[in-house]
């Protein structure tokens, strides 16, 4: 595995939690990365994309204006912070390098170098 994925846990709904991915090997490179979800008997689903510049950001219009990607070239970590917080939020969240496609993808077909995943659990 050369991404992993942490930061998941049981929040309540309205919370806020970070994920972070993060590349030991330098898989990023000059690559989107991505963050997938995929809930129990449910399709894996396209969450937020992110730019190997950082400057475009592509969101799923679940998550638009609740949850940020960023990255940090320094710690090769990309972020994705998640506020406000649902319990359709429910989870395990994987990260992923884009390999091909143009711009940012949403496909997971598309994506590569997948983490093990980190649970994030809804729940009142």
């Amino acid at each position: 595995v050369q991404l992993q994925a942490s930061g998941g846990g049981l929040m309540q709904p309205g919370g806020s939690l970070r994920l972070s991915c993060t590349d030991s090997r330098r898989t990023f490179s000059n690559n989107a990365v991505g963050w997938f979800r995929q809930a129990p008997e449910k399709e894996r689903e396209f969450v937020a994309g992110i730019s190997w510049r950082g400057d475009s950001t592509s969101y799923a219009d679940s998550v638009k204006g609740r949850f940020t990607i960023s990255r940090e070239w320094e710690k090769n970590t990309v972020y994705l912070q998640m506020n406000s917080l649902k319990l359709e939020d429910t989870a395990v969240y994987y990260c992923a390098v884009q390999r091909r496609g143009w711009g940012l993808s949403i496909r997971a077909a598309d994506f590569g170098s997948w983490g093990q995943g980190t649970q994030v659990t809804v729940s009142s």
